[in-house]
């Protein structure tokens, strides 16, 4: 087979599973961790141990394990760790989006003062 081919094949193949996730709760571990904060490590002691609901799926690459979003988030938020870890992870979050503001008010600022100078 060629590479072209290979390629087709890979592509139809994240097609079908796009399709299939499409307004779907189920998603690969790595948006699971993404979306909740739960370490990927996490994700599979859950699934392994049955505290999560688990599937196999083709991906692209080969086999993948999809889990439900809303479950893993409704187990982390039971989870008194978990649940301050994503607070600290918020908490940073709006802490930096406020000094993002403070330094995009200080540039307006700064280039209104060049502005105002004379011009050497």
């Amino acid at each position: 087979m060629s590479e072209w081919e290979d390629r087709l094949d890979q592509w139809e193949t994240e097609l079908e599973l796009s399709a299939q996730l499409e307004g779907s709760d189920w998603v690969t571990l790595e948006k699971a961790s993404a979306g909740t904060g739960v370490s990927r490590a996490a994700l599979r002691n859950w699934y392994r141990t049955g505290q999560i609901a688990s599937r196999l799926v083709d991906g692209p690459h080969g086999p993948q394990r999809l889990v439900p979003l809303s479950v893993v988030a409704a187990r982390a938020e039971a989870s008194p760790r978990l649940r301050k870890t994503a607070e600290r992870r918020l908490d940073s979050e709006a802490q930096l989006e406020i000094l993002r503001h403070r330094v995009d008010q200080l540039e307006l600022r700064l280039a209104e003062l060049e502005r105002r100078l004379p011009s050497p």
